[in-house]
């Protein structure tokens, strides 16, 4: 697994849920790789390495790529912290994460008075900078209001302070459905 995967994995839940429900959830490699920053190339290997680890299936009618939510949602919640830990580093401007994004806003407090953002130099923010999932997903979150909710609540859990783990764990598990 690369930190690329996850990011292309929540961006298919953000599309998934935004399509209707009787349509099929159709994913172009183009717009993928628009949306998320990642390459087609890239794309097709992660998509390959989802499938392979049973994070990802094909539609037995559609043969198109389906997240297995209940997988994603317990990989997410016991083990993205080990395999894609995060810390909080020097204060920078940024974009606000875990904790600090509008999802969780007033949800739960913070130990301290600075934010967890992700670095963005022409962000209004200042807070202790958060090393994102990887270099593309400010650019995605900026793009994808549903996207953005779902990487803060990803970052919350990395963080790994147990309060803010289990709410966003618990609001993770609302925003899948399962």
């Amino acid at each position: 697994m690369k930190s690329k995967d996850i990011l292309l994995l929540l961006k298919m839940v953000s599309l998934e849920q935004s399509s209707h429900a009787n349509e099929p959830h159709q994913y172009s490699v183009r717009a993928l790789a628009q949306a998320t920053g990642i390459s087609k190339s890239e794309l097709n290997q992660a998509l390959n390495r989802c499938i392979h680890v049973g994070l990802v299936a094909r539609d037995r009618h559609t043969n198109l790529p389906r997240v297995n939510r209940r997988a994603l949602l317990g990989f997410l919640r016991e083990g993205i912290k080990y395999v894609f830990p995060a810390s909080l580093g020097p204060v920078v401007r940024g974009i606000p994460t875990a904790f600090a994004a509008p999802t969780l806003v007033g949800k739960v407090m913070s130990a301290g008075d600075l934010l967890p953002v992700w670095p963005d130099a022409k962000a209004t923010d200042m807070g202790q900078g958060v090393e994102p999932l990887c270099k593309a997903v400010p650019a995605a979150a900026a793009q994808d209001e549903k996207l953005y909710k779902l990487l803060a609540l990803v970052d919350a859990i990395r963080l790994g302070r147990p309060r803010e783990a289990k709410v966003a764990s618990d609001m993770l598990k609302q925003e899948f459905s399962v």
